[in-house]
Order: structure tokens, then C-alpha cells, then sequence
């Protein structure tokens, strides 16, 4: 069975398009090693900064230092950097981080808080701004990918420390490989913090990151004919433009720091929307029937094809793998002391992969509606029904579109 390794940190990406190869077993089930969404901030940065030590071959103890009447504190986290340092001379790097941490060889950036939390989380963010606005919109868009792997949905590694690492980048929006190198207390009010890259390592990481994830590329689109005209062969599709994003995220950053590399890799990239057009196709090319009963003049049909077809799919054909079954129901409603007549409407619309047996994505709405005459009534029940529909049904096949993964693949 083969698994995807991916080192591949806050990655989030939009959706994208895809296109077929031969085929490939694989592997994207759950991690075992995924940690709860409930971790705390404090316990996902020391997980982070632990792993990070671990990939760097080890790293500082952290602790707490008395100096000069103040004390540092961790401001709450558990983090396993370097000691946080108090009182004394300011160092050097806390107003000019080049002069410790020379641009010939880092990146660095320092950063100020309330608690070391603070000031580490500060430092990370203003490492992300030195490289630019462009850089920092993109990181912020890449989240699908990570939350696919801190729900466990998809299986990155099976090192505890980078699936934490993974987790914890995305929430401190902090670049891959990024290292906070000191930290300070002015043993008053405030902590100081440095974080960097160092190019040389950053070099070699970010290359080997892109390399990786055109593997995990190549094994999503592997795929027969039979097995890409699918929703799965569309997931596959969407979540390969999703790498193919970030690997031009990756190639921006490696371009800062090693300007002929990164251009000369992002030249042999290619774009997401590549793969979000093939995508696109596929949706055109898989039919989706409509079976529905207790429909009036096809007006409850009709709405549910406009719905499907919103989101770029046919409506129709025999036999189709996937369908939509919807079930109207008119039910007379009896109130004492009215003299108008009342009909409560109920739509259980179910979509359906035939070939499984299974329920895609389930939909119900429920209403009533009244008159002087229970014909109109019924009306009046049907054309709420369908505005219901209209309004909510291509925005849950959206949402289901919007989140759906690649399968495990077979053995």
C-alpha cells in the first residue's frame, strides 16, 4: 500500500482540477498519529518547536531565568525552545536582528508581547511579512489541506512530530522551517523574541518539499478513465491543484532565499488551475439522474436540475451512478378556528451514489402554507418549496464540493 509522505506545512490551498495517468494504488486514509483539534495553543507550539528541533537533529532546553529582579515566564505555553533570558543589557538582536543573525545567511525578524506566547507568535508573523505581502495573502489561503490532516482525513506521515508540526504551522501562520532562535524578558512588561530561517537549510527543505508533493501529485492523478469520471475522480483532481498551490507558495519563498533555484523550479510547476479545468470537465461529463415523487408539473424537478447544473454537472441520462432522490409530501393541516385551509410540505431529497449504495449528501426542507382553498394551498406549499430549494440546495452541493477528499485508494 502506498502512502504519501508529505513534510508539507499550513497547507490550505483552494480547490483544483486534475488529469489522468495510469493506474496507482495509494493511500489517503486518516493519520494515526493526527493529534486532537483540541490541543491547546500552548501544546501545539511546544509540539511544533519539538519537531522542528527534531528535523534541525536537536535542539535548546527550554526554562525560566531570574535577572535583575524579573522573571521570564512562558506566558502560559509549554514551549521547548531556548530559555527565555531576563534582565541585563538588551541584546543585540531585539532591535537589529542582522547584526546576530546576518542576511548573508538568515532570514530574521523580531517580534514583542505581553508573554513569551506573545512575542514568539508576533516574530513568526512579522518573518512571514519580510517576505512580502504576497507571500503573507498566500499563506493565509492555505487551510484546507491542513484541516484535512488535523481531522485526520488524510494520512501525511507517520512522524508524530511532523504531523504536529503540520497542525501547529497552520495555526501560528508561521513559515516551514522557521526557528525561534532567542528570546528575551526587559524584566518590566514585555518579552522579545526572534524568530528565522536560515537560508542554507531552507534551501534544500523547500526544494525537497516541492519534489514530494509533485509525487503526491502524480499518485492523485492516477487514475483510469472509469475511475476518474467520479466524484473521487474529481476529489483527486481538486485536491492535486490544492499541492499544485502550494508548491508555488514553496517556490515563491525558496526564490527569496535562493533566487536562480526558486525560479528555475517554479518555471517547471504547474499552475492549480490546470487541474481545476480538468476538474471542471469532469463535473460536465458526469450525468446525475432525478427521481422524484409526488412532483407537480415537474416544478420541484426542474429546480433540483438548475441546482445541479449551478454547480456544473448534467441532470438526466438512464442508469446513472449518481442520482438524487427527492420525495414530496402534501399533508392537510387541521387548526381549530381557522377558517383558511393549511398544507404542510415536506422534500426529503436524498443524493445518492447507486453504485455503493450509499448517501452523498442528504437534504430536507419543511414548511406550511395556507388559503381560502385547499387547492391553493398546495400551491402556495409548492412554490415555497422551491424557493427553499432554490436558495439552499446548490449552496450544500457547494459546501459538499468545496470539502470533499480523495478516497482511500484500494490495496
Amino acid at each position: 500500500m502506498l502512502k504519501i509522505i508529505i513534510v508539507f506545512i499550513s497547507i490550505g490551498l483552494g480547490l483544483a482540477g486534475c488529469a489522468t495517468s495510469s493506474t496507482q494504488s495509494g493511500s489517503y486514509g486518516p493519520s494515526r498519529n493526527a493529534g486532537s483539534s483540541s490541543q491547546s495553543a500552548e501544546e501545539a507550539e511546544a509540539a511544533a518547536e519539538a519537531a522542528l528541533a527534531a528535523m534541525d537533529g536537536g535542539g535548546k532546553g527550554g526554562g525560566t531565568a531570574k535577572s535583575g529582579g524579573g522573571k521570564a515566564q512562558s506566558g502560559g505555553g509549554g514551549s521547548t525552545g531556548p530559555a527565555a533570558k531576563a534582565g541585563g543589557k538588551e541584546p543585540a538582536w531585539v532591535s537589529a536582528p542582522e547584526t546576530v543573525y546576518p542576511a548573508s545567511a538568515f532570514v530574521a525578524a523580531t517580534g514583542f508581547g505581553a508573554d513569551r506566547n506573545q512575542a514568539e507568535r508576533d516574530s513568526l508573523a512579522k518573518l512571514v511579512a519580510v517576505f512580502g505581502q504576497s507571500i503573507q495573502a498566500e499563506l493565509s489561503t492555505i487551510h484546507h489541506y491542513s484541516e484535512a490532516v488535523s481531522r485526520g482525513k488524510v494520512q501525511v506521515s507517520e512522524d508524530t512530530s511532523v504531523q504536529n508540526a503540520i497542525k501547529t504551522s497552520s495555526e501560528m501562520d508561521a513559515l516551514i522551517g522557521a526557528e525561534i532562535k532567542d528570546v528575551w524578558f526587559d524584566s518590566k512588561s514585555t518579552y522579545y523574541a526572534v524568530a528565522a530561517l536560515e537560508k542554507n537549510k531552507a534551501k534544500t527543505l523547500y526544494a525537497d518539499l516541492i519534489a514530494a508533493n509533485q509525487r503526491v501529485i502524480e499518485s492523485l492523478l492516477a487514475m483510469t478513465d472509469a475511475e476518474k469520471y467520479s466524484l473521487d475522480g474529481y476529489a483527486r483532481c481538486q485536491f492535486a491543484a490544492t499541492v499544485a498551490d502550494a508548491n508555488y507558495v514553496y517556490a515563491n519563498v525558496l526564490t527569496m532565499v535562493d533566487s536562480a533555484a526558486g525560479s528555475a523550479l517554479a518555471k517547471t510547476l504547474k499552475k492549480g488551475d490546470s487541474y481545476r479545468v480538468d476538474a471542471l470537465n469532469i463535473t460536465k461529463a458526469i450525468p446525475i439522474g432525478i427521481e422524484i415523487d409526488n412532483d407537480r408539473s415537474n416544478r420541484i424537478k426542474d429546480v433540483f436540475a438548475a441546482a445541479i447544473a449551478k454547480q456544473g454537472f448534467r441532470s438526466g441520462g438512464i442508469n446513472a451512478r449518481y442520482a438524487v432522490r427527492v420525495k414530496v409530501s402534501l399533508l392537510p393541516v387541521d387548526l381549530p378556528n381557522q377558517p383558511n385551509k393549511f398544507v404542510r410540505y415536506v422534500v426529503d431529497a436524498n443524493f445518492v451514489d447507486t453504485l455503493e449504495e450509499s448517501v452523498i449528501v442528504p437534504f430536507n426542507i419543511n414548511g406550511r402554507e395556507g388559503h381560502v382553498s385547499l387547492s391553493e394551498a398546495e400551491n402556495r406549499a409548492v412554490a415555497a418549496a422551491e424557493k427553499k430549494i432554490a436558495g439552499a440546495y446548490s449552496a450544500l452541493l457547494s459546501n459538499y464540493l468545496a470539502n470533499i477528499l480523495p478516497k482511500p485508494a484500494s490495496q
